[in-house]
């Protein structure tokens, strides 16, 4: 079987719908819709049924969501280990939000070619719904990430509480204002605690959606606004930021996501690696349910 066509639908239950489906693939609706038919002449049944809020799972469907990851998994479970340069034993292959790379994730690859160094390590930086993809289908065995969703056959184990602290350019380290306030995207959780604190910033002009990009500019151009404490404690101790006085922190925890199924050989020492940069303990998540 075409591994693609058990790819696809993957996206079309996560996505709900075959037209975002293609829009996540880069590929026609009209292929789509190829491949799902294909895939059912091969199976013998009907898979999804079509209306106007998208698309949802038949009967054998759901069964066969029980082992389309799988499907994908170990396809490419096999591709990276043939992929293994000599003399290694296997690959391991880790993404991280951009924001965990410095310093979390560069002390784990550290870390890791010093203990490991019988494993071949491949990294990168991505958006957490992207990873999350990426783990399900196998093309990684762990991502690293604040607010992960639980999906089938994925563990979520926490690693971290990192700490967001309000920092200014100011030397007075007076309250934020809406002039100057830069609202960084935490996530939905931390949005409501945060308009729950400062009701009057609820509504700034300027809105970043990544930590590194919003700190980058106020450092630049002037302001405050809430970033993680370890990414601004060097800009705290030269003075070129300084913490706001009486305003709240909120605890920002980072996970580790993995595939049930995957290799114990690479993943075990990954995660041991993961554990000791972080410096906590091994905390296992619930097993995820389906759905996104």
């Amino acid at each position: 079987m075409d591994i693609n066509l058990a790819r696809t639908f993957l996206e079309i239950v996560a996505s709900g719908s075959f037209v975002r489906a293609a829009e996540r693939l880069h590929v026609t609706q009209t292929a789509v819709s190829v491949r799902v038919r294909t895939l059912e002449a091969l199976l013998g049944r009907k898979l999804f049924v079509r209306n106007k809020a998208g698309a949802s799972l038949t009967a054998a469907g759901e069964q066969f969501l029980r082992y389309a990851p799988t499907l994908v998994q170990v396809w490419e479970r096999a591709r990276h280990q043939v992929a293994v340069p000599p003399g290694l034993h296997a690959m391991i292959a880790l993404g991280g939000e951009l924001s965990l790379w410095n310093p979390l994730l560069l002390d784990w690859l550290i870390w890791m070619r010093k203990t490991a160094p019988q494993l071949a390590i491949r990294t990168q930086v991505g958006l957490p719904e992207g990873l999350m993809n990426q783990v399900t289908e196998g093309i990684l065995d762990i991502a690293v990430m604040y607010a992960p969703h639980h999906r089938p056959g994925l563990r979520i184990e926490r690693l971290m509480e990192e700490k967001l602290v309000l920092v200014t350019t100011t030397r007075k380290r007076r309250a934020a204002r809406q002039s100057d306030y830069v609202f960084v995207d935490w996530g939905p959780e931390f949005a409501a605690h945060h308009n729950l604190s400062f009701p009057e910033l609820s509504n700034p002009g300027t809105f970043v959606g990544l930590g590194p990009l919003g700190l980058q500019y106020i450092l630049k151009a002037g302001g405050s606004g809430y970033f993680r404490l370890n990414a601004v404690q060097p800009h705290l101790r030269s003075g070129r930021l300084k913490l706001v006085r009486g305003a709240p922190d909120f605890l920002y925890p980072a996970y580790a996501v993995y595939s049930e199924s995957a290799d114990p050989k690479a993943l075990m020492p990954a995660l041991a690696g993961l554990r000791h940069v972080a410096g906590a303990k091994p905390r296992i998540g619930r097993r995820s349910s389906r759905g996104s």
